[in-house]
Protein backbone atom coordinates (compact mmCIF):
# COMPACT_ATOMS: atom_id res chain seq x y z
CA UNK A 1 0.00 0.00 0.00
CA UNK A 2 1.10 3.50 -1.06
CA UNK A 3 0.09 6.87 0.17
CA UNK A 4 0.89 10.02 -1.72
CA UNK A 5 -0.09 13.52 -0.12
CA UNK A 6 -1.63 15.84 -3.06
CA UNK A 7 -3.24 18.86 -1.04
CA UNK A 8 -3.28 20.21 2.13
CA UNK A 9 0.42 19.16 2.54
CA UNK A 10 2.43 22.35 4.53
CA UNK A 11 -0.61 24.14 3.57
CA UNK A 12 -4.32 24.54 4.31
CA UNK A 13 -6.81 23.86 1.43
CA UNK A 14 -6.74 21.63 -1.55
CA UNK A 15 -7.22 18.23 0.91
CA UNK A 16 -6.46 14.67 -1.21
CA UNK A 17 -4.55 11.74 0.04
CA UNK A 18 -4.27 9.02 -2.36
CA UNK A 19 -4.13 5.69 -1.07
CA UNK A 20 -3.18 2.81 -3.52
CA UNK A 21 -3.42 -0.37 -2.31
CA UNK A 22 -1.20 -3.18 -3.90
CA UNK A 23 -4.18 -4.51 -6.02
CA UNK A 24 -4.15 -1.74 -8.27
CA UNK A 25 -7.38 -0.29 -6.16
CA UNK A 26 -7.18 3.98 -5.31
CA UNK A 27 -9.09 5.35 -2.50
CA UNK A 28 -8.49 9.26 -2.61
CA UNK A 29 -9.09 10.73 1.10
CA UNK A 30 -10.76 13.99 0.14
CA UNK A 31 -11.53 15.90 -2.98
CA UNK A 32 -11.02 19.47 -2.40
CA UNK A 33 -9.97 22.81 -4.11
CA UNK A 34 -6.87 24.95 -3.01
CA UNK A 35 -8.20 28.24 -2.65
CA UNK A 36 -6.84 31.42 -2.23
CA UNK A 37 -3.80 32.04 -4.47
CA UNK A 38 -5.19 34.11 -7.19
CA UNK A 39 -4.08 32.48 -10.64
CA UNK A 40 -1.73 30.17 -9.20
CA UNK A 41 -4.97 28.46 -7.86
CA UNK A 42 -6.96 28.04 -10.65
CA UNK A 43 -3.70 26.11 -12.41
CA UNK A 44 -3.14 24.18 -9.47
CA UNK A 45 -6.92 23.21 -9.34
CA UNK A 46 -6.56 22.02 -12.76
CA UNK A 47 -3.78 19.70 -12.61
CA UNK A 48 -4.78 17.36 -9.80
CA UNK A 49 -1.33 15.36 -9.80
CA UNK A 50 -3.57 12.05 -10.70
CA UNK A 51 -5.58 10.28 -13.71
CA UNK A 52 -9.24 11.03 -12.53
CA UNK A 53 -10.05 7.48 -14.49
CA UNK A 54 -8.36 5.63 -12.54
CA UNK A 55 -9.51 6.43 -9.12
CA UNK A 56 -11.92 3.76 -7.46
CA UNK A 57 -13.42 5.83 -4.89
CA UNK A 58 -13.60 8.89 -2.87
CA UNK A 59 -13.97 8.85 0.25
CA UNK A 60 -14.87 12.71 2.08
CA UNK A 61 -14.39 13.14 5.89
CA UNK A 62 -17.07 16.49 5.34
CA UNK A 63 -17.95 18.80 2.83
CA UNK A 64 -16.24 21.96 2.65
CA UNK A 65 -14.58 22.89 -0.48
CA UNK A 66 -11.57 22.67 -0.01
CA UNK A 67 -12.58 18.97 0.98
CA UNK A 68 -15.10 18.30 -1.34
CA UNK A 69 -14.71 21.06 -3.82
CA UNK A 70 -12.88 19.64 -6.84
CA UNK A 71 -15.36 16.67 -7.11
CA UNK A 72 -17.24 18.17 -10.23
CA UNK A 73 -13.90 19.03 -12.42
CA UNK A 74 -12.63 14.96 -12.01
CA UNK A 75 -16.01 13.63 -12.87
CA UNK A 76 -15.42 15.99 -16.11
CA UNK A 77 -12.44 14.48 -16.20
CA UNK A 78 -13.25 10.53 -16.18
CA UNK A 79 -13.57 9.64 -12.56
CA UNK A 80 -16.16 7.14 -12.65
CA UNK A 81 -15.71 5.36 -9.52
CA UNK A 82 -18.07 6.26 -6.14
CA UNK A 83 -18.23 9.28 -3.54
CA UNK A 84 -18.85 8.05 -0.09
CA UNK A 85 -19.97 10.49 3.15
CA UNK A 86 -22.16 10.70 5.59
CA UNK A 87 -25.75 11.60 5.09
CA UNK A 88 -25.51 14.73 6.25
CA UNK A 89 -22.11 15.34 4.04
CA UNK A 90 -24.05 14.08 1.13
CA UNK A 91 -26.84 16.98 1.71
CA UNK A 92 -24.65 19.78 2.23
CA UNK A 93 -22.45 18.87 -0.82
CA UNK A 94 -25.44 19.10 -2.69
CA UNK A 95 -25.90 22.58 -2.08
CA UNK A 96 -21.75 23.83 -1.80
CA UNK A 97 -21.00 22.40 -4.72
CA UNK A 98 -23.29 23.78 -7.48
CA UNK A 99 -23.11 26.87 -5.48
CA UNK A 100 -19.00 26.93 -5.99
CA UNK A 101 -19.74 26.35 -9.78
CA UNK A 102 -21.92 29.33 -9.78
CA UNK A 103 -19.05 31.37 -8.58
CA UNK A 104 -16.84 29.54 -10.89
CA UNK A 105 -18.91 30.68 -13.60
CA UNK A 106 -19.22 34.65 -12.28
CA UNK A 107 -15.03 34.68 -12.34
CA UNK A 108 -14.88 33.21 -15.36
CA UNK A 109 -17.31 35.69 -17.08
CA UNK A 110 -15.36 38.57 -15.44
CA UNK A 111 -12.08 37.20 -16.36
CA UNK A 112 -13.06 36.41 -20.08
CA UNK A 113 -13.97 40.39 -20.29
CA UNK A 114 -10.33 41.34 -19.30
CA UNK A 115 -9.20 38.75 -21.71
CA UNK A 116 -10.73 39.68 -24.51
CA UNK A 117 -9.72 43.71 -23.84
CA UNK A 118 -5.92 42.28 -24.23
CA UNK A 119 -6.83 39.89 -27.23
CA UNK A 120 -6.85 36.89 -25.30
CA UNK A 121 -8.87 33.65 -26.36
CA UNK A 122 -12.08 33.30 -23.72
CA UNK A 123 -11.36 30.24 -21.21
CA UNK A 124 -13.85 27.83 -19.52
CA UNK A 125 -14.86 27.46 -15.57
CA UNK A 126 -13.25 24.98 -13.96
CA UNK A 127 -16.68 23.26 -14.27
CA UNK A 128 -20.74 24.84 -13.56
CA UNK A 129 -23.57 24.66 -11.47
CA UNK A 130 -24.90 22.27 -13.63
CA UNK A 131 -21.68 19.49 -13.46
CA UNK A 132 -21.99 20.21 -10.01
CA UNK A 133 -25.44 19.33 -9.58
CA UNK A 134 -24.93 16.05 -11.73
CA UNK A 135 -22.13 15.17 -9.73
CA UNK A 136 -24.67 13.93 -7.12
CA UNK A 137 -25.29 10.94 -8.53
CA UNK A 138 -21.83 9.21 -7.75
CA UNK A 139 -22.16 9.69 -3.47
CA UNK A 140 -22.99 7.09 -1.61
CA UNK A 141 -23.97 7.93 2.12
CA UNK A 142 -23.55 6.16 5.22
CA UNK A 143 -24.17 6.65 8.89
CA UNK A 144 -22.06 7.41 11.47
CA UNK A 145 -20.40 3.84 13.55
CA UNK A 146 -21.41 1.73 11.03
CA UNK A 147 -18.96 -0.82 9.36
CA UNK A 148 -19.48 0.01 5.77
CA UNK A 149 -17.84 -2.19 2.97
CA UNK A 150 -15.82 -0.26 0.22
CA UNK A 151 -14.47 -3.25 -1.40
CA UNK A 152 -12.71 -6.46 -1.21
CA UNK A 153 -10.22 -6.12 2.16
CA UNK A 154 -11.00 -2.52 2.87
CA UNK A 155 -13.91 -1.63 5.66
CA UNK A 156 -15.00 2.27 6.42
CA UNK A 157 -16.15 3.58 9.53
CA UNK A 158 -17.02 7.35 9.86
CA UNK A 159 -16.87 8.85 14.15
CA UNK A 160 -18.13 12.18 14.59
CA UNK A 161 -14.91 14.97 14.22
CA UNK A 162 -17.37 17.66 15.36
CA UNK A 163 -16.15 20.55 12.89
CA UNK A 164 -20.00 20.60 11.11
CA UNK A 165 -22.45 19.13 10.11
CA UNK A 166 -21.58 15.52 8.97
CA UNK A 167 -17.97 15.97 9.58
CA UNK A 168 -16.35 12.82 10.06
CA UNK A 169 -12.92 10.71 11.21
CA UNK A 170 -12.16 8.27 8.29
CA UNK A 171 -11.38 4.96 9.78
CA UNK A 172 -10.60 2.55 7.30
CA UNK A 173 -9.61 -1.52 7.84
CA UNK A 174 -7.56 -2.16 4.94
CA UNK A 175 -6.59 -6.03 4.56
CA UNK A 176 -3.29 -7.24 2.11
CA UNK A 177 -1.28 -10.28 2.40
CA UNK A 178 -3.47 -11.73 5.54
CA UNK A 179 -2.36 -8.42 7.58
CA UNK A 180 -5.17 -5.67 8.37
CA UNK A 181 -3.87 -2.28 8.27
CA UNK A 182 -6.18 0.26 10.28
CA UNK A 183 -5.93 3.35 8.45
CA UNK A 184 -7.20 6.87 9.94
CA UNK A 185 -7.45 10.35 8.68
CA UNK A 186 -9.08 12.78 11.10
CA UNK A 187 -10.30 14.87 8.50
CA UNK A 188 -10.86 18.35 10.05
CA UNK A 189 -11.20 17.80 14.11
CA UNK A 190 -13.67 20.25 16.05
CA UNK A 191 -13.58 22.24 19.54
CA UNK A 192 -13.71 20.10 22.29
CA UNK A 193 -17.29 22.24 23.11
CA UNK A 194 -19.49 23.31 20.27
CA UNK A 195 -22.62 25.27 21.19
CA UNK A 196 -24.72 23.80 18.45
CA UNK A 197 -22.91 20.13 17.28
CA UNK A 198 -21.79 17.01 19.44
CA UNK A 199 -18.25 17.23 20.47
CA UNK A 200 -16.03 15.07 18.93
CA UNK A 201 -15.88 11.23 19.24
CA UNK A 202 -13.42 8.66 20.17
CA UNK A 203 -11.95 6.93 17.48
CA UNK A 204 -10.74 3.36 17.19
CA UNK A 205 -6.93 2.63 17.25
CA UNK A 206 -4.94 3.09 14.25
CA UNK A 207 -1.79 1.75 12.98
CA UNK A 208 -1.84 5.38 10.56
CA UNK A 209 -3.16 8.25 11.51
CA UNK A 210 -3.37 11.16 9.21
CA UNK A 211 -3.99 14.33 11.44
CA UNK A 212 -5.10 17.83 10.49
CA UNK A 213 -2.90 20.71 12.36
CA UNK A 214 -4.47 24.15 11.46
CA UNK A 215 -4.19 25.85 14.84
CA UNK A 216 -1.42 23.65 16.07
CA UNK A 217 0.32 26.65 17.65
CA UNK A 218 -2.34 28.25 19.24
CA UNK A 219 -4.71 28.32 22.14
CA UNK A 220 -8.50 29.51 21.24
CA UNK A 221 -10.39 31.09 23.74
CA UNK A 222 -13.45 29.71 25.72
CA UNK A 223 -16.41 29.43 23.71
CA UNK A 224 -18.27 31.15 25.99
CA UNK A 225 -15.93 34.00 26.18
CA UNK A 226 -16.53 34.39 22.21
CA UNK A 227 -20.43 35.07 23.07
CA UNK A 228 -19.08 38.05 25.52
CA UNK A 229 -16.85 39.39 22.51
CA UNK A 230 -19.54 38.95 19.95
CA UNK A 231 -21.74 41.29 22.38
CA UNK A 232 -18.70 43.88 22.95
CA UNK A 233 -18.40 44.07 19.44
CA UNK A 234 -22.02 44.75 18.47
CA UNK A 235 -22.89 47.00 21.30
CA UNK A 236 -19.23 49.19 19.86
CA UNK A 237 -20.29 48.56 15.91
CA UNK A 238 -23.96 49.22 15.98
CA UNK A 239 -25.06 50.96 19.42
CA UNK A 240 -22.05 53.54 19.94
CA UNK A 241 -20.83 53.72 16.32
CA UNK A 242 -24.02 53.60 14.83
CA UNK A 243 -22.42 51.95 11.76
CA UNK A 244 -22.74 48.66 9.93
CA UNK A 245 -21.07 45.05 11.07
CA UNK A 246 -19.88 42.93 8.47
CA UNK A 247 -18.92 39.62 9.14
CA UNK A 248 -17.60 37.23 6.66
CA UNK A 249 -18.33 34.02 7.68
CA UNK A 250 -18.40 30.21 5.76
CA UNK A 251 -22.27 29.41 4.65
CA UNK A 252 -21.84 25.87 6.80
CA UNK A 253 -21.13 25.92 10.64
CA UNK A 254 -20.18 29.39 11.31
CA UNK A 255 -23.25 31.45 10.58
CA UNK A 256 -25.79 28.85 12.62
CA UNK A 257 -23.48 29.51 14.94
CA UNK A 258 -23.50 33.41 14.75
CA UNK A 259 -26.93 33.34 14.61
CA UNK A 260 -27.79 30.68 17.49
CA UNK A 261 -25.14 33.59 19.51
CA UNK A 262 -26.98 36.43 18.67
CA UNK A 263 -30.33 34.62 19.43
CA UNK A 264 -29.23 33.79 23.01
CA UNK A 265 -27.84 37.67 23.19
CA UNK A 266 -31.48 38.92 21.93
CA UNK A 267 -33.39 36.72 24.19
CA UNK A 268 -31.57 37.35 27.32
CA UNK A 269 -31.46 41.09 26.76
CA UNK A 270 -27.61 41.13 26.05
CA UNK A 271 -28.19 43.56 22.87
CA UNK A 272 -30.77 46.01 21.65
CA UNK A 273 -32.81 45.51 18.83
CA UNK A 274 -30.15 45.70 15.56
CA UNK A 275 -31.15 44.52 12.57
CA UNK A 276 -30.02 41.45 11.14
CA UNK A 277 -29.17 40.46 7.29
CA UNK A 278 -28.06 36.88 6.37
CA UNK A 279 -26.57 37.60 3.06
CA UNK A 280 -26.01 34.37 1.28
CA UNK A 281 -28.67 31.71 -0.61
CA UNK A 282 -26.06 29.32 0.38
CA UNK A 283 -26.26 29.93 4.46
CA UNK A 284 -30.18 29.80 4.26
CA UNK A 285 -30.03 26.36 2.28
CA UNK A 286 -27.38 25.29 5.30
CA UNK A 287 -29.39 26.52 8.03
CA UNK A 288 -32.43 24.82 6.81
CA UNK A 289 -30.18 21.33 6.52
CA UNK A 290 -28.82 21.90 9.88
CA UNK A 291 -32.54 22.14 11.27
CA UNK A 292 -33.16 18.85 9.86
CA UNK A 293 -30.07 16.99 11.47
CA UNK A 294 -31.00 18.03 15.16
CA UNK A 295 -29.78 14.32 16.01
CA UNK A 296 -25.92 15.76 15.75
CA UNK A 297 -26.78 18.90 17.94
CA UNK A 298 -25.71 18.73 21.54
CA UNK A 299 -27.37 18.42 24.82
CA UNK A 300 -27.64 22.48 25.28
CA UNK A 301 -28.81 23.23 22.40
CA UNK A 302 -31.59 21.00 22.76
CA UNK A 303 -32.48 22.42 25.61
CA UNK A 304 -32.56 25.72 24.48
CA UNK A 305 -35.09 24.46 21.84
CA UNK A 306 -37.88 23.68 24.15
CA UNK A 307 -38.33 27.22 24.62
CA UNK A 308 -36.97 28.65 21.51
CA UNK A 309 -37.40 25.90 18.78
CA UNK A 310 -36.05 28.09 15.79
CA UNK A 311 -32.37 28.75 17.71
CA UNK A 312 -31.44 30.52 14.24
CA UNK A 313 -34.30 32.78 14.16
CA UNK A 314 -35.32 35.73 15.82
CA UNK A 315 -36.92 39.01 15.83
CA UNK A 316 -35.03 41.52 13.82
CA UNK A 317 -33.61 38.78 11.00
CA UNK A 318 -33.96 38.61 7.38
CA UNK A 319 -32.42 35.87 4.87
CA UNK A 320 -31.53 37.87 1.95
CA UNK A 321 -31.72 36.15 -1.64
CA UNK A 322 -31.95 37.74 -4.84
CA UNK A 323 -28.83 40.14 -5.73
CA UNK A 324 -31.51 43.04 -5.73
CA UNK A 325 -31.71 42.85 -2.51
CA UNK A 326 -28.50 42.41 -1.61
CA UNK A 327 -27.32 45.31 -3.63
CA UNK A 328 -29.84 47.22 -1.65
CA UNK A 329 -27.90 46.95 1.74
CA UNK A 330 -25.53 49.65 0.32
CA UNK A 331 -27.83 51.91 1.09
CA UNK A 332 -28.96 51.14 4.50
CA UNK A 333 -28.02 53.99 6.52
CA UNK A 334 -29.03 53.13 9.80
CA UNK A 335 -27.04 50.51 12.39
CA UNK A 336 -27.14 46.91 10.87
CA UNK A 337 -25.36 43.70 11.16
CA UNK A 338 -24.92 42.09 7.69
CA UNK A 339 -23.08 38.38 7.56
CA UNK A 340 -21.95 37.07 4.38
CA UNK A 341 -20.31 34.54 2.52
CA UNK A 342 -17.43 33.54 2.45
CA UNK A 343 -15.36 33.39 5.10
CA UNK A 344 -11.68 34.08 3.73
CA UNK A 345 -13.25 36.90 1.91
CA UNK A 346 -12.32 35.38 -1.23
CA UNK A 347 -15.46 35.20 -3.12
CA UNK A 348 -19.20 35.73 -2.79
CA UNK A 349 -20.99 38.56 -1.98
CA UNK A 350 -19.22 39.42 0.95
CA UNK A 351 -16.22 40.93 -1.27
CA UNK A 352 -19.58 43.52 -2.71
CA UNK A 353 -20.04 44.33 1.34
CA UNK A 354 -16.35 44.94 2.16
CA UNK A 355 -16.07 47.31 -1.11
CA UNK A 356 -19.24 49.17 0.06
CA UNK A 357 -18.11 49.69 3.83
CA UNK A 358 -14.37 49.25 4.40
CA UNK A 359 -13.19 52.49 4.02
CA UNK A 360 -15.89 54.18 6.25
CA UNK A 361 -14.75 54.49 9.71
CA UNK A 362 -17.90 54.26 11.31
CA UNK A 363 -18.58 50.62 10.16
CA UNK A 364 -16.21 47.35 11.66
CA UNK A 365 -15.13 44.24 9.94
CA UNK A 366 -15.28 41.17 12.67
CA UNK A 367 -13.35 38.25 11.12
CA UNK A 368 -14.56 34.95 13.31
CA UNK A 369 -12.17 32.10 12.00
CA UNK A 370 -9.15 30.86 9.73
CA UNK A 371 -7.72 32.84 6.98
CA UNK A 372 -4.96 31.21 4.35
CA UNK A 373 -2.23 33.55 4.61
CA UNK A 374 -2.59 34.97 0.51
CA UNK A 375 -6.18 35.49 0.64
CA UNK A 376 -7.89 39.07 1.59
CA UNK A 377 -8.97 37.95 4.57
CA UNK A 378 -5.17 37.34 5.83
CA UNK A 379 -4.66 40.86 4.59
CA UNK A 380 -7.59 42.58 6.40
CA UNK A 381 -7.41 40.57 9.81
CA UNK A 382 -3.53 41.56 9.90
CA UNK A 383 -3.97 44.96 9.33
CA UNK A 384 -3.43 46.12 6.08
CA UNK A 385 -4.11 49.82 5.62
CA UNK A 386 -5.43 49.38 1.58
CA UNK A 387 -6.56 46.23 -0.21
CA UNK A 388 -7.77 45.17 -3.65
CA UNK A 389 -10.89 43.82 -4.21
CA UNK A 390 -12.13 43.60 -7.24
CA UNK A 391 -9.00 45.70 -8.97
CA UNK A 392 -9.99 48.16 -7.18
CA UNK A 393 -7.95 49.66 -4.11
CA UNK A 394 -9.81 50.48 -1.26
CA UNK A 395 -8.06 52.33 1.97
CA UNK A 396 -8.87 50.24 5.30
CA UNK A 397 -10.50 52.80 7.80
CA UNK A 398 -13.35 50.51 9.19
CA UNK A 399 -12.39 48.71 12.71
CA UNK A 400 -11.31 45.20 12.10
CA UNK A 401 -12.09 43.17 15.29
CA UNK A 402 -11.32 39.39 15.42
CA UNK A 403 -12.98 36.53 17.54
CA UNK A 404 -10.38 33.67 16.86
CA UNK A 405 -12.88 31.43 19.34
CA UNK A 406 -15.37 31.01 16.70
CA UNK A 407 -13.47 28.89 14.65
CA UNK A 408 -14.56 25.35 13.84
CA UNK A 409 -11.02 23.71 14.50
CA UNK A 410 -10.00 22.53 17.36
CA UNK A 411 -6.74 24.36 18.89
CA UNK A 412 -3.62 22.24 19.73
CA UNK A 413 -4.62 21.35 23.19
CA UNK A 414 -7.82 20.42 21.84
CA UNK A 415 -6.11 18.48 19.37
CA UNK A 416 -3.67 16.40 21.24
CA UNK A 417 -6.63 15.55 23.81
CA UNK A 418 -8.72 14.31 21.03
CA UNK A 419 -5.89 12.01 20.13
CA UNK A 420 -5.10 10.78 23.55
CA UNK A 421 -7.89 8.44 22.03
CA UNK A 422 -4.71 6.45 20.80
CA UNK A 423 -2.01 4.72 21.91
CA UNK A 424 1.31 6.66 20.53
CA UNK A 425 2.83 3.10 20.64
CA UNK A 426 0.86 1.42 18.20
CA UNK A 427 0.64 4.68 15.85
CA UNK A 428 3.65 3.39 13.46
CA UNK A 429 3.76 6.39 11.59
CA UNK A 430 2.05 9.63 11.87
CA UNK A 431 1.50 11.92 8.99
CA UNK A 432 0.71 16.12 9.44
CA UNK A 433 -1.46 17.75 7.03
CA UNK A 434 -3.78 20.73 6.64
CA UNK A 435 -1.79 23.42 8.41
CA UNK A 436 1.19 25.81 7.62
CA UNK A 437 4.68 24.52 7.71
CA UNK A 438 5.77 26.82 10.65
CA UNK A 439 2.53 26.11 12.23
CA UNK A 440 3.57 22.07 12.14
CA UNK A 441 6.82 21.87 12.90
CA UNK A 442 5.59 23.79 16.58
CA UNK A 443 2.65 21.01 16.40
CA UNK A 444 4.88 17.90 15.83
CA UNK A 445 7.41 18.77 19.19
CA UNK A 446 3.78 18.88 21.04
CA UNK A 447 3.08 15.45 19.30
CA UNK A 448 6.36 14.25 20.25
CA UNK A 449 6.25 15.36 24.05
CA UNK A 450 2.95 12.99 24.22
CA UNK A 451 4.70 10.08 22.95
CA UNK A 452 4.11 9.91 19.16
CA UNK A 453 6.73 8.86 16.87
CA UNK A 454 7.48 8.50 13.73
CA UNK A 455 5.80 12.03 12.51
CA UNK A 456 5.69 13.16 8.65
CA UNK A 457 4.81 16.75 7.44
CA UNK A 458 4.80 16.02 4.17
CA UNK A 459 5.39 18.01 1.21
CA UNK A 460 2.86 18.40 -2.01
CA UNK A 461 3.70 15.17 -4.12
CA UNK A 462 5.57 13.38 -1.43
CA UNK A 463 4.74 9.59 -1.91
CA UNK A 464 5.15 7.10 0.97
CA UNK A 465 4.74 3.18 0.77
CA UNK A 466 3.14 1.73 4.31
Amino acid sequence: MKIQFLGAAREVTGSKHLITLDNGKTILLDCGLFQGKGEETENMNRNPGYNPANIDYIILSHAHIDHSGAIPYIINNGFKGSIISTHATRELCAILLPDSGRIHENDTKTNNKKRAKQGLPPVEPLYTHRDAEKSMQYFISIPYNKEFYVDEGVKLTYTDAGHILGSAVVNLKIKENNKITRLCFTGDIGRAYNKILRSPQAFPQADILIAESTYGDRLHSNIDVAEKELKLVVLEACIKKKGKLIIPSFSVGRTQELLYTLNRLSNNGSIPYVKVFVDSPLSVNATNIMKLHTECFNDEILEFMRTDPDPFGFNGLRYIQTEEDSKSLNNIKEPCIIISASGMMEAGRVKHHLANSISDKKNTVLVVGYCSPTTLGARIKRGDKEVSIYGVKHEVNADIKIIESFSAHGDYMEMINFLKYQDPKQVQQLFLVHGEYETQLTYRDKLIKEGFTNIEIPEKGKEFVL
